[in-house]
């Protein structure tokens, strides 16, 4: 893919709308509580691009300040989660939702993060690096077990 390709994406009821110009920042599972909660869902997967690659093309997206300096878009009208957006230092990124995409087969997860604060009984059998934190090394290549847990701890 290169920077001129757009991929696209909406609410379930089709009120907004939004494009997306070139390749990602990364593609990845988050575990947090914050975005289990916000979905009703074990585990979320985004594809996070920097701000100034997203367009809204039809109608806006609502927003719900989550947590200090994280936002979350939504459509008002049928309720569909859309993004978890944030600042990164000097940073700006808007993570979608993967299912919100037209096309959610294009972009393949390569990463788990927050992943300390999964479900204890949810795992993915994948070799992708885990984190504990956005921006820290991963902890982990593999499939994460009780006991290579107590050694973390």
């Amino acid at each position: 893919m290169n920077d001129q390709v757009k991929r696209t994406g909406g609410c379930m009821c089709g009120t907004v709308r939004y494009e997306v110009i070139g390749e990602p920042l990364y593609v990845g599972y988050c575990h947090c509580h914050s975005c289990r909660r916000h979905t009703g869902a074990p585990v979320v997967v985004f594809v996070v691009f920097d701000e100034d690659k997203v367009h809204f093309t039809q109608r806006d997206r609502s927003i719900f300040n989550s947590s200090p300096g994280i936002r979350r878009g939504f459509c008002n009208k049928c309720g569909t989660p859309l993004t978890c957006e944030g600042d990164v230092g000097e940073q700006k990124m808007i993570g979608f939702y993967i299912s919100t995409l037209d096309d959610p087969s294009t972009y393949v997860p390569d990463r788990h993060y927050r992943h300390e604060e999964r479900i204890p009984w949810f795992e993915v059998a994948d070799g992708l690096p885990r984190y504990l934190g956005v921006g820290e090394e991963p902890y982990c290549h593999a499939t994460v077990t009780e006991k290579s847990l107590q050694k973390l701890y």
